[in-house]
């Protein structure tokens, strides 16, 4: 790229930071939970249409997207989860077309007196801005918008397609991403800033959700021995799912991407409920589950290992031997996907566009990991032959209190993904 040229978009993101940093702000001011997220979406297709973008704003129906590869069982219920795709239609189409995606889904916040400040009234300190979502990951959001903000400033547009999209369902079961699949959103490359500090997601393990549901038998507490405690019953299944946690987390078990990693997969128990009154034996439980997979793990062969996991430690239960404990599925059955694994030139020809802008605009090389969490990476990788970059800012306490971005890494974040569209896609003027 012509020095003069990258310098002036370089320019021009930094011109344009303190707007982009009020940007960041009113976004995090949306409280966008699951089921929440309309208000959010809202702003952002405004803020598109005032760009002059074609915006294709949508409810998501499930029934179009449960037979496509990667949908995961839903969660709640799907009235008003809404999409938003900004789309750029290139005069001359020159370049390599290009999907920028980032959720705008939050997960909750829990106690607010547990924050320091209220969540959703974001503020900066230090450099940082604090707020839930600000690093999960509404800064990639706006760093995709104003890089390529930072381009038309400097007289030009990609020369090439340009999706900007705005989903939900990300931290639940990545539907959204897979909505607009199903919608005929399709490029040579897509670009997700999840909050990974300036470094390139080469692999990401997959992530399976499930429910246990266990019953007992309730009597008074005064005669708890011919009762059968239901909360109870479910610490021995948690200890053997742990145990099957550590068998798949040998070195012999390792996907090769993770070999250096001490524990890839983990196994969380995110909640549990039982029981009606506090001098009845309980009746029933329900704990849900997250754990991880490997790229490449089958999941029907992981379900098959969960369910005789629990089936033997429930046999060794008086009551549970003969009131099996139940497993539902419910939110994510993402597979893993490893980017390092895409062997395919136009891969190849993305990261190596990546690695330049990085370096242009830090000096140094970019950084290569492999993370125990997932993305939506994983639908552009293994279901519609596109390479995913997951690059974006430094965050901390994310699914934390005091959830924080780092407002320095945004600007270089922002810097570099305009230096990357400008590369990938090539410029027309405007």
């Amino acid at each position: 790229m012509d020095k003069d040229l990258q310098t002036r978009i370089l320019n021009a993101v930094d011109a344009r930071f303190d707007a982009q940093t009020q940007f960041l702000a009113e976004l995090t001011a949306h409280p966008s939970t699951r089921g929440n997220e309309q208000s959010a979406q809202d702003f952002m297709a405004s803020e598109l249409g005032e760009r002059g973008y074609k915006v294709d704003r949508w409810e998501i129906d499930v029934d179009d997207i449960r037979h496509m590869p990667g949908f995961s069982p839903v969660i709640g219920n799907y009235e008003e989860a809404v999409n938003v795709v900004g789309a750029h239609e290139s005069a001359s189409k020159k370049g390599r077309s290009l999907i920028l995606n980032g959720h705008i889904d939050v997960v909750p916040e829990g106690p607010h007196d547990m924050w320091d400040t209220p969540p959703y009234d974001p503020r900066v300190d230090d450099g940082w801005m604090y707020g839930r979502g600000a690093g999960d990951m509404k800064a990639g959001l706006a760093s995709n918008l104003f890089a390529l903000d930072a381009i038309r400033e400097c007289g030009f547009a990609p020369a090439a397609d340009v999706y900007f999209q705005s989903v939900v369902e990300e931290e639940c079961t990545g539907n959204g991403a897979l909505a607009c699949l199903q919608r005929g959103y399709r490029a040579d490359a897509a670009l997700i800033p999840e909050p990974f500090a300036e470094t390139l997601v080469t692999a990401q393990v997959g992530v399976l959700w499930f429910q246990v549901h266990l019953q007992g038998l309730p009597t008074h507490v005064a005669y708890a021995g011919s009762g059968a405690n239901a909360i109870e019953a479910a610490v021995p299944l948690i200890a053997a799912l742990h145990e099957m946690e550590a068998r798949w987390n040998t070195d012999q078990a390792k996907h090769p991407q993770f070999g250096h990693v001490h524990h890839p997969l983990n196994l969380n128990i995110g909640k549990i409920e039982g029981g009606d009154w506090t001098s009845s034996v309980p009746a029933w439980c329900v704990f849900d589950v997250r754990m991880g997979l490997f790229p490449g793990q089958d999941i029907d062969a992981a379900k098959a290992e969960i369910e005789t996991v629990l089936t033997d430690a429930a046999q060794k239960n008086d009551f549970l031997r003969n009131n099996m404990p139940r497993v539902i599925y419910n939110g994510f059955e993402a597979e893993g996907y490893a980017l390092a694994e895409d062997d395919s030139d136009t891969a190849k020809q993305a990261i190596s566009a990546l690695e330049l802008a990085h370096g242009a605009v830090t000096g140094g090389q970019l950084d290569k990991v492999s993370i125990t969490a997932t993305t939506d990476a994983r639908f552009f990788g293994l279901y519609a032959d596109t390479p995913a970059l997951v690059y974006g800012p430094k965050a901390e306490a994310i699914h934390g209190f005091n959830e924080r971005v780092d407002l320095e890494s945004v600007r270089r974040v922002t810097q570099a993904t305009a230096l990357f569209i400008a590369q990938w896609c090539q410029l027309e003027s405007l």
